[in-house]
């Protein structure tokens, strides 16, 4: 069978209602409280269709057009993580029973998810957070049973925003790996291509014509157009590894004095996996649930150790956050943590963009130092 097909905007409900009476819970793009962000849909009318995102450090903007295309826009506020690594859920809990305590998992049931629209970007992060969830001797049950069932319909961006450079980290505009379909959207539908067995079924089942050989041109024009209009960059890893010189730059201070240490950057960035975890006693006394919750490395409290505070001052927490992102997770993960979606520069309300604040950092150390 042809991995390449077209399917027509007209036709894109179809997908929907296919995967829906294949037991999915499908996720994808709606516009929500002026953002475009991701949840339950069963329709294609749910999409963001005509909708237009400006984004620039410190802002994100929504825009009715009347457009055509559903996927004219960057990135909303989140990815799919909170989808699979809940920002807030139970992990155990225990009774008091007979004079002891019992204690109960409370792992979720496994549900399949469907994801319409992912970006080549989020696709990285979450091979990311695959790694760190379920590798190594210790899976993380309660991820592990999101992701149990998942098909993944990528979307390659074809309108970034100002603030995205995937292009620099590698890791879009167009999904290279880890997707069962993904779509290049045109004018008037997708140019449609199978990343799996999956995939490939679906497109069987929809009965798509082959994409043209001016389809195909054409979607690879626009992939090619994105990643050419992306001017942000970051430094190759082996330069991002330096960051570990330059401790004592005089710039944290600078960029101290204008953090506000919120934690959004963390917050919306689709790799941080950072937690805590905290007892939450019934009002009875006779009850207690375990639970996680996502922390940022700019809470005070994430680096209270016994007793003394590790990082007492913004200065100190951004300088953590941002070597480790993009230096330590190298020896972690044999990459950067940052797949260059942009959002912690859109969403840091005082426009704090790390691109700028790397290109300074390592400005001195350009020559080897």
């Amino acid at each position: 069978m042809n991995d390449v097909s077209f399917l027509p905007h007209a036709r894109l409900d179809d997908l929907i209602q296919l995967l829906l009476t294949q037991g999915f819970r499908v996720i994808g793009p709606r516009v929500r409280a002026g953002v475009i962000a991701y949840d339950t849909i069963d329709a294609a009318t749910q999409l963001p269709w005509g909708w237009r995102d400006a984004q620039a450090p410190g802002r994100y903007r929504l825009e009715q057009t009347a457009g055509s295309r559903c996927f004219a826009w960057a990135n909303g506020a989140q990815a799919i993580k909170p989808f699979l690594f809940a920002p807030r859920e139970p992990l155990w809990q225990a009774r008091r029973a007979a004079g002891c305590f019992e204690v109960q998992e409370l792992v979720p049931p496994p549900r399949p998810l469907a994801f319409l629209g992912v970006r080549a970007c989020d696709l990285a992060a979450l091979a990311i957070h695959d790694r760190h969830f379920l590798g190594g001797l210790h899976p993380d049950p309660y991820y592990a049973a999101r992701g149990e069932e998942m098909l993944l319909i990528a979307v390659n961006c074809t309108h970034p925003a100002d603030t995205c450079f995937c292009a620099a980290t590698g890791d879009g505009p167009q999904a290279a790996a880890g997707f069962d379909l993904a779509l290049t959207e045109l004018d008037d539908g997708f140019v449609a291509q199978a990343g799996s067995q999956e995939g490939r079924e679906l497109m069987q089942a929809l009965v798509l014509a082959p994409a043209t050989p001016e389809q195909r041109a054409a979607a690879s024009q626009a992939i090619g157009l994105a990643a050419a209009a992306q001017t942000r960059r970051l430094p190759a890893p082996e330069r991002l590894r330096r960051l570990y010189q330059r401790l004592d730059h005089s710039r944290w201070e600078d960029v101290g004095a204008r953090c506000l240490s919120c934690g959004n950057c963390t917050q919306v960035c689709p790799t941080c996996f950072c937690h805590r975890e905290q007892d939450v006693p019934a009002l009875e006394g006779e009850a207690t649930v375990h639970e996680r919750q996502w922390d940022s490395c700019f809470s005070a409290g994430h680096a209270w150790l016994h007793g003394y505070q590790v990082r007492p001052e913004i200065r100190q927490r951004y300088r953590q956050w941002l070597t480790h992102k993009l230096a330590g997770w190298q020896a972690q993960f044999g990459r950067s943590g940052c797949v260059g979606c942009g959002r912690c520069i859109s969403w840091c309300p005082v426009g704090i963009d790390l691109t700028e604040e790397v290109e300074v950092l390592l400005a001195e150390a350009a020559d080897g130092a």
